[in-house]
C-alpha cells in the first residue's frame, strides 16, 4: 500500500511539472479518458482538437482565394484543394503525435532543439504567419458584418477586438465547451454551403473533372498563384503549433499503449475534420464556378462582389444570406482557434508566463492594429488583395513550420519507436520538399518575370 502511495504521488507531482511546463496549463490533461467501453466511447472522448484544427482550413481567407479560382477557371482548382488536404491530414496526424509522444508542442520541441537565434527566428517567422492568418479573420469578420448589417469595414474591424473577451469567457467554462461551440459553427458553415450548392446546381461532370490535377498549374502563372495562394489558406503553419498542443488536454496513459491510443484516435479526429473542411472549400470554389464563372464573370474575386452577385445569379436573397451568415460565422470560429495557436507560439517559443487575459490580449492586439491600419488605407477595394495575398505569405512560413515538424518526428531519439516508420518519414518528406518547391517557384514567378 506504501510502495503504491508512493508511486501515486511521484506521478501526481510529474503531472503538476509538466501542466507548469505546457502551453495551455489552464486545460492541460483536463479532459478524462475512459479506461473502459466500446471504442466508440474512447474516440468520442479524443474527439475535438481536429475540429478547432479544421476551422483554420476554412477560414476567410480560403474563401478569398476559392472565390478567385472558381471564378477565374471553374472547376479546374478542385484539385488543388483535395492534394491541400490531403497533405494536411498528414502532417496535423504528425503534429499530434508529437504532442502525444513528447508531451511538448511544436514551439516547444524547436525551442528545445535549435539554438536561441533560430528559435527566435522561427518565433517571428510564425507570428508573421499567424498575423497573415488573422488579417484574413479580422476582414472576414468585418465584410460579414457590413454585408449582413451595413456596419462600416473600419468599425467591424475594431469590434471584432472583442472577441478576445469572448474566448477568455470560454475557455472558463472549460475547453470542451470551445470545441463543442467550434463544431456548431463548423456545422452552420457546412449547411449553408450545402444549401447554397443545391440551388446552384453545379456541372457534376465539370466538378468530377475538376479534382484531376491539369498541367496549366505550371504554365499559367495567375493560376499557380491562386494554387499556392489555396495551398497556403489549407494548410496552415499555425495550425501545427495548435494541434501538436490541444492533443495534450486529454488524461491518456503516458504508456506505450495509452499512447499508441492517442496516437491512432487523435489521427481519426484530425482526418474526419478536415474532411468536413475539404467539403467546405470544395462548396466555396464550386460555387463560385457555378454561378460567376458559368455567367462569364471571372473577375470575381472580391468576397463583397460574391455576396451581392449570388441574389441575382440563384434567384433569391437566400442565396446572399447564407452566404453572409457562413462568413460570420467561419471568422468567429477562426477567431478561437488563432489566438489559441497565438499563445501557444508566445509561450513554447519564448517561455513566458503571462496572465491569461495579458497572453490572449496581446495576441489579438498583433492582429488587429495591423488590420485596422490597412482596412483604413485599402478600404473595402483593397481587401480581397489583402485576403490573397495573407493566405501567399502564410504558404511562404509554411516550410518553416513543416521542415521542423517532420525532422523531429522522424527523429528516433526524440520519438522512440513512435519515429516515423520507412514509408512515412519518404511520404512526410516528399510534401514538405513539394511545398518547398512551389513557394521557391512562386517567389521566381513573382519577382523575376
Amino acid at each position: 500500500m506504501l510502495e503504491n502511495s508512493q508511486i501515486n504521488q511521484t506521478a501526481d507531482e510529474g503531472w503538476r511539472l509538466s501542466r507548469k511546463q505546457a502551453t495551455l496549463p489552464e486545460v492541460y490533461r483536463s479532459l478524462k479518458i475512459p479506461k473502459t467501453g466500446s471504442w466508440i466511447k474512447k474516440f468520442l472522448a479524443f474527439a475535438g482538437p481536429g475540429y478547432l484544427v479544421a476551422v483554420g482550413y476554412m477560414d476567410p481567407g480560403n474563401w478569398a482565394t476559392d472565390i478567385a479560382g472558381g471564378s477565374m477557371f471553374g472547376y479546374s482548382l478542385l484539385s488543388v484543394i483535395l492534394l491541400s488536404n490531403l497533405m494536411a491530414m498528414l502532417l496535423q496526424s504528425l503534429a499530434g503525435k508529437l504532442g502525444i509522444v513528447t508531451g511538448r508542442d511544436l514551439a516547444q520541441a524547436c525551442r528545445d532543439h535549435y539554438s536561441k537565434p533560430v528559435a527566435f527566428t522561427l518565433w517571428i517567422l510564425c507570428e508573421l504567419a499567424i498575423a497573415a492568418c488573422d488579417l484574413a479573420e479580422v476582414i472576414g469578420s468585418a465584410i460579414a458584418l457590413n454585408l449582413l448589417f451595413g456596419i462600416p469595414l473600419l468599425y467591424g474591424v475594431m469590434i471584432t477586438a472583442v472577441d478576445v473577451l469572448l474566448v477568455l469567457l470560454l475557455q472558463n467554462k472549460g475547453f470542451r465547451f470551445i470545441e463543442s461551440l467550434v463544431i456548431v459553427l463548423i456545422v452552420t458553415i457546412g449547411g449553408c454551403f450545402l444549401t447554397e450548392m443545391i440551388l446552384s446546381k453545379p456541372d457534376i461532370g465539370g466538378i468530377a473533372r475538376g479534382f484531376v490535377p491539369t498541367t496549366e498549374l505550371f504554365t499559367n502563372p495567375t493560376m499557380l498563384y491562386i494554387a499556392i495562394g489555396i495551398l497556403g489558406a489549407t494548410v496552415m503553419p499555425h495550425n501545427l503549433y495548435l494541434h501538436s498542443s490541444i492533443v495534450q488536454t486529454r488524461q491518456f496513459d503516458q504508456t506505450r499503449d495509452g499512447k499508441r491510443q492517442a496516437i491512432k484516435y487523435a489521427t481519426w479526429d484530425s482526418s474526419i475534420a478536415l474532411f468536413f473542411a475539404l467539403f467546405i472549400n470544395a462548396a466555396i470554389l464550386i460555387l463560385s464556378a457555378a454561378t460567376f464563372h458559368r455567367a462569364g464573370m471571372t473577375d470575381i474575386a472580391e468576397i463583397g462582389d460574391a455576396y451581392q452577385m449570388l441574389t441575382p445569379l440563384l434567384g433569391t436573397t437566400l442565396g446572399s444570406i447564407l452566404f453572409g451568415v457562413a462568413l460570420l460565422a467561419s471568422g468567429q470560429n477562426s477567431t478561437l482557434t488563432g489566438t489559441l495557436a497565438g499563445q501557444i507560439v508566445m509561450e513554447g517559443f519564448l517561455n513566458i508566463r503571462l496572465p491569461g487575459w495579458l497572453r490572449r490580449l496581446i495576441t489579438r492586439m498583433i492582429a488587429i492594429i495591423p488590420a485596422v491600419i490597412v482596412t483604413a488605407i485599402a478600404g473595402e477595394s483593397g481587401t480581397a488583395k489583402l485576403l490573397i495575398l495573407s493566405q501567399v505569405i502564410l504558404s511562404l512560413q509554411l516550410s518553416f513550420a513543416v521542415i521542423p515538424l517532420v525532422f523531429f518526428t522522424s527523429d528516433k531519439k526524440k520519438m522512440g519507436e513512435f519515429a516515423n516508420k520507412g514509408w512515412l518519414k519518404w511520404l512526410s518528406w516528399v510534401v514538405a520538399g513539394v511545398i518547398a518547391i512551389l513557394n521557391v517557384y512562386l517567389l521566381y514567378q513573382t519577382f523575376f518575370e
